[in-house]
């Protein structure tokens, strides 16, 4: 079997383990009494292991470049996400929010950003809802996958670049946590319902299908253009 035979068989692998594990949260909806805030929580954990990738993707790309434009990207994003976590944290009503409203900054500059994620990521854990850290280590593990098999087996860091890499990760916040959120607020309007709660799950494996396959599809484009001779 040669390389391009390799590359050919695994390609399908990322997309079924994507469906599968965003299926796993159904058990914690169905049998462990999740509520909307709980889930919203875990696809908001998502957004930090879909930046830890990306920046992954531009220290692999160029160990230079990538190293001044991945710490840009750990502060930008990160306080991005901190500030995206403090809204859902505010709008379920999940533990005592206020008090992340009210922490006094220790970290200097810019690293308040950092310190605020942190914080953030630590309330969110310390009220996340049971077997919530399983459904999360699944999740690491999809895109685990998914990067090693995406990008480095079938090659799509050929045509990558740091920009790119960079600004990936926002589109999809911005595009499937607006969805999430107003799909949240009509589930907290309507008192919680199961079929509420199973929808937004169905949605957003949905949306993340349709994400990762335009992904890696403009990916794989990019990168046989640039093998041509």
């Amino acid at each position: 079997m040669d390389l391009q035979e390799f590359r050919d068989q695994v390609v399908d692998v990322p997309p079924l383990a994507l469906v599968l594990v965003n299926l796993i949260p159904l058990a914690g909806v169905v049998w462990l009494g999740w509520d909307v805030g709980g889930l919203l929580l875990l696809y908001w954990a998502e957004n930090l292991i879909i930046g830890a990738s990306a920046l992954v993707k531009m220290l692999s790309k160029a160990p230079i470049a990538g190293l001044f434009t991945g710490a840009f990207f750990v502060i930008h994003y990160g306080g991005f996400c901190a500030v995206h976590g403090m809204l859902i944290l505010a709008m379920t009503g999940t533990g005592d929010a206020q008090q992340l409203m009210d922490f006094e900054q220790s970290w200097p500059f810019v690293f308040v950003f950092l310190e605020l994620l942190y914080n953030v990521a630590a309330f969110a854990y310390q009220n996340a809802p049971r077997w919530w850290d399983v459904a999360f280590a699944a999740l690491l593990a999809s895109h685990g996958i998914s990067l090693v098999v995406n990008y480095f087996v079938r090659d799509e860091r050929s045509g990558a670049n740091v920009v790119r890499s960079m600004g990936s990760p926002y589109g999809r916040i911005i595009l499937l946590h607006f969805t999430l959120i107003l799909g949240g607020f009509a589930t907290i309007a309507l008192g919680s319902p199961l079929a509420m709660l199973l929808l937004l799950v169905v949605l957003k494996t949905g949306v993340d299908l349709v994400f990762h396959l335009r992904e890696h599809n403009k990916a794989r484009a990019a990168a046989t253009l640039e093998r041509l001779p």
